[in-house]
Order: C-alpha cells, then sequence, then structure tokens
C-alpha cells in the first residue's frame, strides 16, 4: 500500500455485502505487497464479518477495504486484518477515514484496542497505524507475532503485532 498523491475523488463507505467479495478479491490482488486470500474468504470478511469491516466505493467501483473482526476472547479489541486502497485513491486519508468509520459503529462501542499485523517493510501501514494512534493520543507497542523461521517455514516475512491502545 504505497501513497501516491492523486486527485480527489468522491468516496463513500459502507459496511460490506457478500456481493463485493469478487471485488475485494481483485482489489487485493492489485496491492501489493498485501497477500491474497481465497474469494471465498473475502466472501466471508463481506458476510461474516461486515460488522468490522468496510467497503469505500467511488460510485460502483471498489476503491478501499478493510477486513477486521472484534478477538472472540476480548471483546475490547479489534482486530484489522487487511488494508487495501487502490492506486486512484490513494492520498486521499481513505484508509485512516475507514479505520475511524469502522471504530464509529455500534460493534465497537467496548473496543480500547486495535490489533494488527505488519512486516517490517511495509512503510505505509506502518505510517497509517502510527498516525491513528498520534490521533487516538493514545500509545503503539509492538512485538513479534508470527515469526519467518518459527511460523512460516522461511515463505512469508516476520509480522509485527502492532497493539494501539487503550482509547475511548
Amino acid at each position: 500500500m504505497r501513497e501516491s498523491k492523486s486527485e480527489s475523488i468522491d468516496i463513500n463507505l459502507r459496511p460490506p455485502q457478500a456481493e463485493d467479495g469478487a471485488s475485494v478479491f481483485q482489489l487485493v490482488a492489485h496491492c501489493p505487497p498485501l497477500d491474497p486470500n481465497s474469494m471465498y474468504c473475502n466472501l466471508l470478511q463481506c458476510s461474516h464479518f461486515a460488522g468490522t469491516s468496510v467497503a469505500a466505493l467511488n460510485q460502483d467501483d471498489l476503491v478501499g477495504f478493510i477486513s477486521g473482526y472484534l478477538i472472540p476472547e476480548r471483546q475490547d479489541c479489534l482486530f484489522i486484518w487487511q488494508v487495501a486502497v487502490s492506486e486512484k485513491a490513494r492520498g486521499q486519508g481513505l484508509a485512516t477515514r475507514m479505520l475511524n468509520d469502522i471504530l464509529a459503529r455500534p460493534q465497537c462501542a467496548d473496543v480500547r484496542f486495535l490489533e494488527t499485523t505488519i512486516t517490517e517493510e511495509n512503510r505505509a501501514s506502518w505510517a497509517l497505524f502510527q498516525g491513528l494512534a498520534k490521533k487516538l493520543n493514545t500509545e503503539l507497542h509492538t512485538k513479534v507475532m508470527f515469526d519467518r523461521k518459527q511460523h512460516f517455514d522461511n515463505a512469508h516475512d516476520t509480522e509485527m503485532l502492532v497493539r494501539v491502545g487503550p482509547f475511548q
């Protein structure tokens, strides 16, 4: 997710719908370094996790998507799975706007922490979550969650757990 300055476009946010699954699959495929999921996974994100995910549309074109869920054992923690913003919608603060949209929903009324994982070289994601912590006037802590050797058999970079919070 590399930020670039682009012409401002009209974007509307809404909870995703199952019909968005194929578009999410295509969007993620065009947003390296994001890991692609199966289309079935994207369908589940758009249906089972619609209340904690968001679709960003420019007319009928999906230009942004965030998948997230409340951690079952910790209902005060929202885990953000992926943040995808199309090339034409970058540079407009869309990712932050989408995160704020999710956090403002009734499902997230008790959320005091946000977690995600980020590989060390994903500068755009680091900037997004560092900026969010600053805007929420809270802390950001990191530690290894999934190690390259121990968990990924050297087939994927280490994923750092990023924890933002506590916040209101």
